[in-house]
């Protein structure tokens, strides 16, 4: 969650709070957060030696492996360009890595000339994403060893089927590496198989780390840092405050996220997969999996299987790779399973509208239609406490001295005219879970990146450029206001009255599409509570 949702849910629940407390003219209420702190420790298990053929002869002692500068790059890294519809990526024979994966759909500003979304951003002769490492094992070799290729490219445009890409590493007599990347046309993940063939003659304990590394936008994009699905927990770390910490076994994926892009490597043996987070000596951000050790027998190769999804965070692409990838959409362990079911409806009607800003109109319509009995039901309690506010403070006057004569007076006057304390409050409470889903789904939907209004308003992910919708937001929560009866005493009207001018300067950077919510949904209260208060029958 952003520092701008915790800011806005922060100041909702306060004035929330506020509003109780004038209810049942309590004198301590306490709001409490705490933050659990989750060690988890990293193991690794081994898997059964695989069976060396039969009629192998007995294996002598081991030839030394060669050390791991011996297979360095002598010659300069060349490059192999992979084209799909969907992107185009680049890799390197240095460690048989990624180099370079823009996304075609996806540009990275509204320019005209705007470049395309790039993936991968890593500094000048520092490791390559995807890179692979054999370390704690019998043959230990770094992640940018020099590779040969099989292809100088691999183009899967046109309705081309799916494409191979293989790297090699070998040494005569001692092993050979492979690494196998296969290419879907039209999916943002492909898969890769590591091959260790052990050429000596004698076993070796084998175990592989994969790594994503990132250096930080020097924009400070927002929500970016290392993320991981550990035991059925999405565990995300900010790039810029990024700490050393270990999780699993049991990783599902894990990777690197800002708010609209995701590049998560997904281990084909979760069980037995841990995850590290850690930067480099350069700054960078570095998301390790190490998966188990394998036992591999002479003549026999060890495979090691990975899926990689490098794309947007587009909730239907997330869900197909059946790993557990849409929870890399930040709408929270506790909503979604309301958000999104509007995420899904917000896709429907958008078939027939075709502009996501009006489906936020319609929707925040349907909510507010969904929720109008509630609605009625608090205004006419509003109206109510408004006609008794005379001897409220009637009440509050002679007893000023006295608080349990002056409680048991206000509690008489409810019961005389029929008023339920709550009646304006509970009808709030129930809507607030629906409000939260809506206020994170608008917030971190890739929908609405780039996605046009009307006029001024051509981004709905961006804030308004020109502070127009807020501003007209923070007037319509005004009016709210003073048709709103007056609670409590001086002081704490005055606290209430800051309440349009703190959700303005707040609403200022928020998302234009949220502000547009926020905005219509006000404009149908102040239309509900006119018709209310207007009503000889309410």
């Amino acid at each position: 969650m952003s520092t701008n949702v915790r800011t806005f849910l922060a100041i909702l629940l306060s004035f929330l709070v506020v509003f109780v407390y004038q209810y049942f003219f309590a004198k301590n209420l306490e709001t409490q957060k705490q933050e659990q702190a989750q060690t988890q420790t990293q193991t690794q298990t081994a898997q059964p030696p695989a069976t060396a053929p039969s009629g192998a002869p007995a294996a002598p002692a081991a030839a030394r492996p060669a050390p791991a500068a011996a297979v360095k790059a002598a010659a300069p890294a060349k490059d192999i360009r992979v084209e799909t519809p969907l992107y185009t990526a680049v890799f390197s024979t240095r460690g048989g890595a990624l180099k370079s994966l823009k996304l075609k759909e996806y540009k990275a500003t509204l320019d005209e000339g705007s470049p395309l979304i790039e993936m991968v951003a890593v500094q000048e002769g520092s490791e390559l994403p995807l890179s692979t490492a054999f370390t704690g094992s019998t043959v230990d070799l770094p992640g940018d060893v020099a590779f040969e290729a099989d292809r100088k490219e691999l183009d899967l445009t046109g309705g081309a089927g799916p494409g191979r890409l293989v790297f090699t590493c070998a040494v005569p007599g001692q092993y050979r590496v492979e690494k196998i990347y296969t290419f879907l046309p039209d999916r943002y993940s492909f898969d890769l198989e590591v091959r260790f063939v052990n050429a000596t003659n004698a076993a070796l304990n084998q175990s592989l780390s994969i790594r994503w590394l990132e250096e930080l936008s020097k924009k400070g994009l927002e929500e970016e840092g290392a993320v991981a699905r550990a035991k059925n927990s999405t565990e995300r770390e900010a790039g810029a405050k990024l700490e050393k910490k270990a999780y699993g076994p049991d990783i599902q994926w894990g990777g690197f996220e800002n708010k609209f892009f995701l590049a998560a490597m997904i281990p084909k043996q979760p069980a037995l997969t841990t995850a590290t987070f850690a930067r480099d000596a350069r700054g960078q951000v570095v998301v390790t999996l190490d998966g188990p050790k394998n036992t591999i027998p002479p003549g026999q190769p060890g495979v090691f299987n990975y899926t990689l999804f490098v794309g947007p965070k587009e909730y239907n692409r997330l869900k197909a790779e059946d790993a557990g990838l849409e929870a890399a959409i930040n709408v929270g362990n506790w909503m979604k399973w309301l958000a999104y079911p509007i995420l899904f409806f917000m896709q429907y009607l958008y078939k027939y509208v075709g502009n996501y800003g009006l489906v936020i109109i319609l929707i925040t319509m349907l909510t507010k239609l969904l929720f109008w009995p509630l609605g009625n039901k608090s205004y006419k309690s509003m109206k109510e406490m408004q006609k008794v506010q005379p001897k409220l403070n009637e009440i509050k006057e002679r007893y000023k001295d006295d608080k349990q004569k002056m409680n048991a007076a206000v509690m008489e006057l409810y019961k005389t005219h029929k008023i339920n304390p709550l009646g304006g409050c509970l009808p709030m409470i129930i809507q607030i879970p629906v409000f939260i889903a809506l206020y994170q789904l608008l917030s971190y939907a890739i929908e609405l990146r780039h996605a046009p209004f009307v006029w001024w308003i051509q981004d709905l992910s961006a804030k308004d450029p020109y502070y127009i919708t807020p501003i007209i937001m923070g007037a319509t929560m005004l009016i709210q206001q003073k048709m709103s009866p007056p609670m409590g005493d001086p002081m704490q009207q005055k606290m209430m009255l800051l309440m349009p001018v703190v959700f303005t300067f707040l609403f200022l950077n928020f998302p234009s599409g949220l502000v547009i919510y926020w905005l219509v949904n006000n404009v149908l209260s102040i239309g509900q509570q006119y018709y209310i208060n207007k009503s000889p029958t309410a």
